[in-house]
């Protein structure tokens, strides 16, 4: 299983969160997972609303087009970035491995 597949409406992405983190980073991909760290903490969904701000400036398409699929109270979630193509989405991280086909 790759961390990333694509959809008709963008990617898929397998997401590990690592909440109370000094800064907001993208660190890269273990198990299968892309690793994220962010500075809020697990509680109330502040992490998941980070994730979403986050990844919305990273991939440059705003938090409204990120969705939580699955894994909403855990670490390890299923997150879903619409209107952005895969090509775009590996472009804007750089040094990281490309998706199996």
């Amino acid at each position: 299983m790759s961390w990333i597949t694509s959809t008709g409406q963008g990617v898929r992405i397998q997401v590990k969160v690592q909440p109370r983190s000094a800064k907001n980073e993208i660190v890269g991909i273990f198990d299968e997972h892309l690793k994220v760290k962010l500075t809020a903490p697990p509680v109330e969904g502040e992490a998941n609303r980070m994730l979403k701000k986050f990844l919305g400036e990273v991939f440059k398409c705003g938090a409204r087009n990120i969705t939580i699929l699955k894994g909403e109270t855990g670490r390890v979630k299923l997150v879903e970035v619409k209107g952005v193509p895969l090509k775009d989405v590996v472009a804007l991280l750089p040094g990281l491995p490309e998706p199996e086909p």
